[in-house]
């Protein structure tokens, strides 16, 4: 502002005028618009809505996720429980594996031996190691090494003590053999 001189009274210069701004065309029940009793309802339940879709959507994927949990135990009790009943019949199919070895099986214990190979097979018990089958440490148990072979190119399984079985890709017993490694030297 400038100061009053004697002239007359003070003017305000023009650049401290204020001009009013211009005020748009619009009917003064829009300037302030409050949202209506029914638009609140709505705009709540609509919230209310979204935030219960996002719940069944989590629960149903929570409900996904124990019932694939449920199927992955219960196959994994079965698998268990399979192994379980199924492990100490190995010894009599060791047995039954010797009384062959010794001779012929009367019609009657054949009989029952073959059925009882049928059942366990079909339960998922396989048999595994035979003689010439290379040597894995993870299916085999090497009771003994007895030497060197020259027709071998990796250590092998050269005698089959007694035999391994799993159940899948489970083993519940090792095969027990004895071994022997290629040719160390130079041949001639």
């Amino acid at each position: 502002m400038t100061e009053p001189s004697q002239d007359g009274p003070v003017q305000p210069e023009a650049e401290e005028q204020e001009t009013p701004a211009p005020q748009p065309e619009v009917p003064a029940a829009e300037e302030t618009v409050e949202p209506t009793a029914e638009q609140d309802e709505l705009v709540l339940a609509q919230i209310a809505l979204a935030e219960r879709t996002n719940d069944l959507q989590r629960l149903q994927a929570e409900f996904v996720n124990y019932k694939r949990r449920v199927e992955r135990d219960r196959d994994l009790i079965r698998e268990n429980a399979t192994y379980a009943a199924l492990a100490p019949i190995t010894e009599v199919l060791d047995t039954i594996d010797r009384a062959r070895e010794h001779g012929e099986l009367d019609a009657g214990f054949q009989t029952v031996a073959d059925q009882l190979e049928r059942v366990v097979a079909g339960l998922g018990l396989t048999k595994f190691g035979a003689a010439g089958e290379a040597f894995d440490p993870t299916i085999h148990e090497a009771l003994s090494h007895i030497g060197e072979d020259p027709e071998v190119e990796v250590t092998t399984c050269k005698v089959v003590a007694k035999a391994g079985y799993r159940i899948g890709s489970r083993v519940v017993r090792a095969a027990q053999v004895l071994v022997v490694d290629p040719p160390s030297g130079p041949t001639a």
